[in-house]
């Protein structure tokens, strides 16, 4: 079955035209004008990916979907934002949103933002059997909803791409990613992070939960091939 995209957005032209193009593509789209909507789309067929227009008039906004259906699941979501302030964009990443689009946008540029996202969101998806997402690991809880690692001791907020990065690894217990692979799952539109950046925030990572960041115990270098993550199972 076709992935399904659900449009959140009260500019009834603006989301015909957006769902004509999306459907185009071969997605299955489903159009809402409000919360409200899309919460009885989303109990009777869950989609892969939320468009969410950020400035909906009345009811819930943007920002408040994104918060809420980020602490109920892991569904993708992208908002669409004419305001040109980067707070907002900021506010809207922090609540969980996986990417932005502002308008006016490039139709092609959407459809590769939408396109990643939902590649990476299908890397995600264990095969049955396979090892779950670690969410605790040594003294370390990795707090999805709010970003950050916790322990006993102190808390370590994480910039967006340290999270980004720490979720990849810790999706895949037990499995080496090559640098190329992690640059495709933390990539941006068309732009993505070379090696040089997946070192540099491996290395702000250690040195966040390890106890010797040069001796590590989670963080593993698989030399010639990329990074390890220990499965604390095996551990």
């Amino acid at each position: 079955m076709n992935q399904h995209i659900v449009i959140v957005e009260d500019d009834r032209v603006t989301r015909m035209r957006l769902a004509a193009y999306l459907r185009s593509l071969n997605y299955r789209v489903t159009e809402t004008g409000d919360a409200e909507a899309m919460e009885q789309v989303i109990d009777t067929d869950p989609p892969e990916l939320l468009l969410v227009d950020i400035n909906l008039e009345g009811g819930k906004d943007g920002l408040t979907i994104t918060r809420e259906q980020r602490s109920a699941s892991k569904v993708g979501i992208i908002l669409l934002t004419a305001r040109d302030d980067p707070v907002d964009r900021i506010v809207g990443l922090e609540m969980g949103a996986d990417d932005y689009v502002t308008k006016p946008f490039d139709k092609r540029e959407l459809a590769a933002r939408v396109k990643n996202l939902l590649a990476r969101i299908d890397d995600i998806g264990q095969a049955p059997g396979g090892p779950p997402p670690v969410d605790t690991f040594g003294p370390w809880r990795f707090d999805r909803i709010r970003r950050r690692l916790v322990s006993a001791a102190r808390t370590e907020p994480l910039t967006r791409i340290e999270f980004d990065l720490l979720a990849a690894l810790t999706e895949h217990p037990g499995l080496t990613l090559g640098r190329d692979r992690l640059s495709e799952m933390l990539g941006r539109g068309q732009q993505r992070a070379n090696d040089r950046v997946i070192d540099v925030i491996v290395g702000r990572l250690r040195k966040k939960i390890e106890t010797d960041p040069a001796n590590p115990d989670w963080i593993l270098t698989v030399h010639g091939e990329g990074y390890h993550f220990v499965d604390p199972a095996s551990a």
